[in-house]
């Protein structure tokens, strides 16, 4: 594929993305916490995206990927920001989001502020309100203290060989950003997609959702067998058709 291209934002942050013109609703991939825009479904979305004529934006949140910044000094509302900066800027019109684990919080988010500019959502194991509800709520009082003191704490990762870093400021900017504690109204058709094998995302979480939006088009696809990934060939193309479905 072409070589990346850059989004200098509004907030200063210089982000990566990948950009196909194409026919509408275009569609936008959010990819998840630590994950960037080369991952497996974002690019098998430009590739239908390409082959069908259709628009499609995939990119790096600060801090991911090619972006700017350092990750560990970033928050979900920095990269709430980051997504809806460079939708405003790089699409126009209703755009179809297809929100990826942490990219289905970010989603959410962009839903609450700027719902004009959904046409649809498809949320792939998605994650709203993890800092909280899975990061913290896991941690025992001494890693609590630790955090708090320290500023930071290193836990492993079943996706990385390396430790992953939490930061406080990811902890506490969390809590304002989350979204199954106030209202949130979804006007457009949603589709969940979540694996009984996904480790990082309990099926409470989506059940959740579904209980917890407004919205007269939501439904819920639980695929049995499946991880937190979501990528395989058969997992990518549900994802697929659900796009094509709330193309409409």
């Amino acid at each position: 594929m072409a070589k990346c291209k850059f989004f200098d934002a509004p907030s200063g942050r210089r982000l990566a993305y990948h950009r196909v013109e194409g026919e509408g609703p275009e569609v936008v991939f959010f990819g998840g916490f630590k994950s960037d825009m080369e991952g497996s479904k974002a690019t098998f979305l430009q590739d239908w995206a390409e082959k069908e004529g259709r628009g499609f934006l995939r990119f790096d949140y600060s801090g991911h990927g090619e972006s700017s910044s350092e990750f560990t000094e970033g928050c979900i509302g920095d990269w709430a920001q980051d997504a809806m900066e460079i939708v405003s800027a790089l699409t126009s019109g209703p755009q179809i989001i297809v929100g990826s684990s942490m990219g289905g919080w970010i989603a959410f988010l962009l839903a609450r502020a700027m719902p004009a500019r959904i046409h649809a959502l498809v949320g792939i194991a998605a994650a709203p309100d993890f800092t909280e509800d899975s990061i913290w709520a896991g941690l025992d009082e001494g890693e609590r203290t630790t955090l708090m003191a320290a500023g930071q704490i290193e836990l492993p990762s079943e996706y990385a060989d390396s430790p992953y870093v939490f930061t406080r400021h990811l902890i506490e900017d969390g809590r304002q950003q989350r979204v199954l504690t106030n209202p949130l109204s979804l006007p457009f058709p949603v589709r969940l997609f979540q694996g009984t094998a996904d480790a990082s995302v309990k099926l409470s979480v989506p059940l959740r959702i579904v209980e917890h939006a407004t919205g007269a088009d939501i439904r819920l696809t639980l695929v049995k067998g499946v991880d937190h990934r979501f990528s395989t060939p058969e997992c990518l193309e549900m994802i697929v058709g659900a796009v094509e479905e709330t193309s409409g």
